[in-house]
């Protein structure tokens, strides 16, 4: 899966000497939470709602609403982005961004070219679309689970046996994480409707299986 096929093409963008104000309204209006800084067609930083929120003064203020819309007139934009910006290109793996994402504690990735011009954006929401998209959840088929042995021709036993029942394989997943030490787990989404007999022969051959028909 790449970055480029899940990306937004048109994020809503901000420049550097636009006020406070200004980004405030855009955020509510387009319901974003993160805005790339342009200068001309070049990624300067970036502004979050946290940034939002660190810079306007606090509801406890003694201010009233005129001297707010005032003071977030005068603060520009270049005095709150951040500038130590994680990027993405568009060739890039959405299992690369996804890890950037969980490593930098961040929501939202620019996407960049080669010569640094914002081509896109890319957000937890993008990358769970397409988590969902490769697992088949969508789909609405029989999801198999199974614990195998972590040994080569494990995962061609459980798809045989999802097809002897009739079913096509929709999409097949292998994980190592959170499973005893020499097992892997294969997840396998299958038309086959006739699922409890199907979990009863993967039952008797590893000795568990779990299978939900959505």
């Amino acid at each position: 899966m790449l970055v480029e096929k899940w990306m937004s093409r048109t994020p809503v963008t901000i420049r550097e000497d636009d006020n406070l104000g200004t980004v405030r309204k855009l955020m509510r209006e387009k319901k974003v939470r993160r805005l790339p800084v342009l200068k001309g067609e070049k990624l300067v930083g970036i502004v979050t709602d946290r940034d939002l929120a660190a810079a306007s003064p606090s509801k406890a203020t003694t201010l009233d609403v005129w001297e707010i819309h005032a003071l977030l007139e005068e603060i520009r934009v270049r005095d709150i982005m951040s500038t130590n910006l994680a990027t993405i290109r568009p060739s890039d793996t959405v299992e690369k961004a996804a890890l950037t994402l969980i490593e930098r504690k961040i929501g939202g990735l620019p996407v960049v070219s080669q010569d640094g011009a914002l081509v896109g954006i890319l957000t937890q929401h993008d990358v769970f679309r397409a988590l969902v998209g490769v697992t088949g959840a969508t789909l609405h088929k029989t999801r198999v689970s199974v614990l195998v042995p972590d040994d080569p021709g494990s995962v061609g036993d459980v798809t045989s046996i999802c097809r002897s029942h009739g079913g096509k394989i929709l999409s097949i997943l292998v994980s190592y994480d959170r499973v005893p030490l020499g097992k892997r787990e294969v997840i396998v989404r299958t038309d086959a409707e006739d699922y409890e007999p199907l979990r009863r022969e993967l039952a008797a051959k590893f000795g568990n299986a779990a299978v939900t028909h959505d």
